[in-house]
């Protein structure tokens, strides 16, 4: 059926129709779009010229400023600036107006005296707070705290401030310890420079008065710097290891471990100081090691003294069987030899089975002994001679076979009766010399060739210790020993850093008996006396191992004498020897808390939570402590060690007297002429040839004096293991200072902080702030938790000064440089942003630097209403917000703050303030949003006159220096002639190898064996995202290298 042609006419119509109002809309849109585009375009016109303008007032608002601020310096009173002097103990009294510069001595006044008036430091037995617990490591009261003593106040007392603030019921416990052995020394060297007297001569117990005259003296010394330090002790319960209190307690330990059959008398080979005419410690040997012939200098000896040789000799043998060799360091020793030893399987001397050589000078048989645990047959001739009294290994020996033990030397060093009568009374080194001559006479001197060897010497006296076989008193550390082991493998005790768990297991495994008498004056006298009874033909002291009493006072020793030989007359002599000074430091951690009384201190603060000390005492004091803690208070004495790394010098020695390298917390704190630190150093106790070394040492290290710094300055540089910089540290208190000055200024006499913020409402750039101060406050506090103190100084550092001083603080200050009405929301939420940072960064900051952070805290304005405590130390310190956090702003200002350095970096170095057009060639729309949105922002932090935002469309200006920051975004700063174009190739170049290597490092780890079977899905995925990235960078930079080199060919 054919079509009507109206009805083809009306369909046409309305085809036409359908078309026309299909154009119209698209019509209608392409001009909506253009009318947007328009829109747009004019938006920014309007933002550039308010840019421009707000420019332009801001730069005529600073000219008004500082005109302001000309005029109000004009009016000022210099009394303004001056702190009132503050009575003792009160609230220190703040001048009205701060200083213009932070003065250390200024701000650490008096803060400390009203902290320790206030009773801030005081710990509460009866609380319900969680306890942390930390006892001081006493410091020796032979002198002044050095550099090293800092460091262990600096960072016990930044955990206790952290734990006080954190909601902890928080003791420091202080103390002083009497170091016997170095006191003694100490005070008889002042005897003999100033009064030329021993204290053989004084007596017991004058010589004890002048020890005691001593330690008052010094004592105050040591308090004192430890109060200058900032140290935040409770100082009501200060212990003294000698005070009354302690000393019971020493004496109750050593009768109960008696008791317990772990404290012996016996004749043992210690290491005997023939200076001091005492046995001492391990930790009191200082090791020299000789690879050669070597003169020593002796104390006692006019001439020096020939070590690091072997000499060799024979002994005759019996029946004419001709003669044996044997060598030796020591030949003095030969004059108390009582064996020579083979070993059994050495064909040379089967033959020599049992049978004696003959002592040259005293005819003494010297059986021939088989020993296969000691001797080497391949090491020299095979033949060993044995002195049992005076080597560790000939002692070992004696046991073994029942050899006689024949001590040849006197106390102080010179040749007994039992040495024979030819060198009865000579010096020990001048013995040597004699017994090598003699030798000769008889022709029995073989050689002398050189030999490496490790000379002990005595830390105190320097002189060369001798092994001396002696009756005292040991402790049994066998059992004591296994529980320490099994403390730190079941983590009741966890060691810090872990690594040195093993140094722990090695000590504690190979563990000996522990000498616990000395031979001095000056500690703990030993609680035992020895009972001679009247019809005894020996009556000298000690000659009977048996007749000691050991007891708490000389009239429970008569009683139990008296059971002991009922009908006897008798009378008691108490032992003239003191115990070993780590016995009572041992005990510390339970004695300062009130053992072996049952007290209220005991319950609520043993065990304590941290040891925090050097690694060079781990085994001598850190595993005591454990060992008596665990068999006398039923518990480990604290749950972690901490062990900090040892101060040293500039040139990596380790800090000691007599180099002149040992440094006074005070001196860095209050500073000091090269005159005055010279002139210290002659008032010390040093010999004469040690003070000449000294002084070198000090010309070299502070040619200049030291700089005054403050103890802030100085914690912080300690804490962060940068003491080389506290200098740069008391530089950046004066940051601090003026960012508080600023502050104050910009919020006004009259601003209240908020009670509460709302952060959606802020400004990005205020929000951003608060999102990495919380990051700041996390990573501080899990470092503090893992006892990393470098990585939270360092978080709390870079906030500060990198985000907040850098960024922060100059990215509002445009807002405050005129009172426009358009910036008052963004005015308002930057004054209360600020005060949040100001107040919480102080607060993170307090542990570390306790004085300045008090001050400044103190003057900040304070909430409406608020109960804010009297004193920053004892607030909340800093925990993480929720509403804080914000991810999203912390990536895209990485961003931002990268082109800003970029661009900075772009600057030549000749420009001063001259402000030049930077560009941002931006490679997708989402970077170019987020320049877009910051694009001021990036203007003023990079001191530029004008941002311009290019897209990979757009050319790159001519005469611009190229900076890559990442794939997506390139920065150009226009030179106009002033582009160096090599110097432009070398920023690339060093970019381009920078990346290649990063890519190179990525592709090995992707290409290693078992990389793809056993790294988890999400990490080999990240792994290639970063890697793509890499390569982009790479082209981004290889486009940059044509396009300079393009340019330079139109040049």
């Amino acid at each position: 059926m054919e079509k009507q042609p109206g009805a083809q006419g009306a369909g046409k119509l309305a085809d036409e129709k359908q078309l026309d109002e299909k154009e119209l809309e698209r019509k209608l849109k392409k001009d909506q779009k253009a009318k947007e585009k328009e829109e747009k375009k004019l938006k920014a016109k309007q933002k550039e010229a308010a840019r421009l303008q707000a420019q332009a007032t801001s730069d005529g608002a600073k000219k008004t400023e500082k005109k302001q601020r000309k005029k109000a310096v004009e009016n000022e009173n210099p009394e303004d600036f001056i702190d009132p002097d503050t009575p003792n103990g009160r609230k220190k009294l703040l001048a009205p107006q701060m200083a213009k510069q932070y003065s250390p001595s200024a701000v650490e006044k008096s803060w400390y005296a009203w902290w320790e008036s206030s009773g801030y430091f005081c710990a509460d037995s009866a609380s319900t707070k969680p306890p942390f617990v930390i006892v001081l490591p006493p410091p020796n009261v032979t002198g002044a705290l050095h550099i090293g003593h800092a460091l262990t106040v600096a960072i016990e007392d930044a955990m206790i401030r952290w734990r006080r603030m954190s909601g902890y019921n928080a003791l420091w416990v202080p103390g002083v310890d009497h170091a016997g052995i170095a006191t003694q020394v100490v005070v008889e060297k002042k005897l003999m420079r100033e009064r030329k007297l021993t204290r053989h001569d004084l007596g017991r117990e004058n010589f004890v008065s002048e020890v005691l005259k001593w330690k008052d003296q010094y004592g105050g010394t040591i308090l004192n710097q430890l109060r200058r330090l900032g140290a935040s002790l409770d100082w009501s319960r200060e212990a003294f290891t000698m005070d009354e209190q302690r000393s019971k307690a020493v004496t109750e330990a050593f009768v109960r471990l008696h008791k317990e059959g772990l404290i012996y008398r016996d004749y043992r080979l210690v290491n005997w100081d023939c200076t001091l005419r005492t046995a001492i410690s391990d930790i009191e040997v200082d090791h020299i090691d000789l690879k050669e012939e070597t003169m020593l200098k002796v104390p006692g000896y006019a001439n020096e003294v020939q070590f690091g040789v072997l000499i060799s000799f024979a002994y005759p043998l019996e029946e004419g069987l001709g003669e044996i060799v044997v060598a030796t360091t020591r030949i003095e020793t030969m004059l108390g030899d009582t064996a020579i030893a083979v070993h059994p399987e050495d064909k040379r001397y089967k033959h020599l089975h049992g049978r004696y050589a003959v002592h040259p000078f005293n005819g003494r048989k010297l059986k021939i002994i088989c020993d296969a645990e000691l001797v080497d047959p391949t090491f020299g001739t095979g033949a060993v001679k044995i002195t049992p009294a005076h080597d560790p290994n000939d002692f070992e020996v004696g046991k073994r076979h029942n050899l006689d033990f024949i001590n040849i030397f006197t106390d102080d060093g010179k040749i007994n009766s039992n040495g024979g009568a030819q060198f009865e009374g000579m010096p020990r080194f001048t013995a040597r010399v004699a017994v090598i001559e003699a030798l000769k006479e008889k022709g029995l001197y073989k050689d002398t060739k050189k030999n490496e060897m490790s000379l002990g010497v005595c830390s105190r006296t320097n002189d060369v210790v001798e092994p001396m076989i002696k009756p005292q008193w040991f402790v049994n550390c066998n059992s004591m020993a296994k529980a320490g082991l099994d403390a730190v493998r079941s983590k009741k005790i966890e060691i810090i850093p872990q690594q040195y768990e093993q140094d722990w297991y090695r000590w504690l495994e190979n563990i000996r008996d522990w000498c616990v008498s000395r031979q001095l004056w000056w500690g703990h006298r030993v609680p035992a006396w020895y009972v001679t009874l009247e019809d005894d033909q020996d009556k000298n002291l000690g000659s009977d191992n048996n007749r000691w009493i050991v007891a708490r006072n000389e009239s429970d020793a008569n009683l139990e004498a008296q059971k002991k030989y009922p009908g006897k007359k008798l009378w008691l002599d108490q032992d003239p020897d003191v115990l070993d000074t780590w016995f009572s430091s041992g005990l510390f951690p339970l004695t300062v808390l009130g053992w072996p009384s049952d007290t209220a201190d005991l319950r609520a603060f043993y065990p304590t939570s941290v040891l925090e000390t050097g690694l060079d005492i781990l085994f001598f004091w850190v595993a005591r402590m454990v060992m008596m803690g665990l068999q006398l208070g039923g518990n480990v004495p604290f749950e972690k060690v901490y062990l900090h790394p040892m101060i040293r010098d500039a040139h990596g020695r380790k800090m000691s007297k007599s180099l002149g390298n040992v440094v006074d917390p005070l001196e860095v704190i209050n500073g000091m002429s090269l005159e005055g630190l010279l002139k210290r150093l002659e008032e010390g106790n040093l010999d004469p040839n040690e003070l000449i070394i000294a002084k070198e040492g000090k010309k070299k290290d502070f040619p200049d004096g030291i700089a005054e710094c403050g103890t802030d300055a100085l914690r912080f540089a300690l804490i962060a293991y940068t003491s080389q910089r506290v200098v740069g540290y008391r530089q950046w208190c004066n940051k601090l200072w003026n960012a508080i000055r600023f502050a104050m200024g910009k919020l006004g006499d009259h601003y209240t902080p908020p009670a509460t913020v709302d952060v959606s409402r802020m400004p990005p750039i205020c929000k951003w702030i608060l999102s990495v101060l919380n990051k700041a406050i996390g990573k501080t506090v899990t470092s503090l938790e893992a006892y990393k103190f470098s990585d939270a100084t360092s978080t709390i550092y870079s906030w500060w000064q990198y985000q907040l001083c850098d960024v922060f603080i100059e990215a509002i200050k445009p807002y405050f440089f005129s009172d426009s009405q358009e910036f008052e929301s963004a005015r308002a939420a930057s004054r209360d942003t600020l005060w949040i940072c100001l107040e919480t960064g102080l607060r993170l900051l307090h542990p570390f630097m306790p004085y300045v952070t008090e001050e400044l805290w103190q003057r900040l304005p304070q909430p409406k209403d608020s109960c804010r405590k009297d004193s920053i130390m004892i607030s909340e310190y800093p925990s993480l917000v929720k509403e804080w956090t914000n991810d999203r702003l912390e990536n895209e200002m990485d961003i931002v703050l990268d082109a800003v350095n970029r661009i900075r970096s772009l600057k030549p170095p000749t420009d001063s303030n001259e402000r030049r057009h930077a560009f941002a060639l931006c490679r997708g729309q989402e970077i170019a949003a987020t320049i877009q949105c910051y694009q001021s922002l990036i203007v003023s932090l990079s001191s530029v006159s004008h941002l311009k935002i290019l897209t990979e469309n757009d050319e790159t200006p001519a005469d611009c220096a190229t900076a890559v920051v990442n794939k997506d975004l390139s920065v150009y700063l226009q030179l106009q002639g002033a582009l160096n174009t090599d110097a432009e190739r070398e920023k690339l170049r060093k970019k381009k190898d920078e990346i290649q290597k990063l890519q190179h490092a990525l592709t090995q780890k992707i290409d290693a064996s078992g990389y793809r079977e056993k790294a988890p899905q999400n990490v080999q995925e990240e792994d290639m995202r970063k890697l793509t990235a890499l390569l982009e960078q790479l082209e981004v930079i290889s486009e940059a290298e044509k396009k300079l080199d393009a340019k330079i060919g139109n040049n």
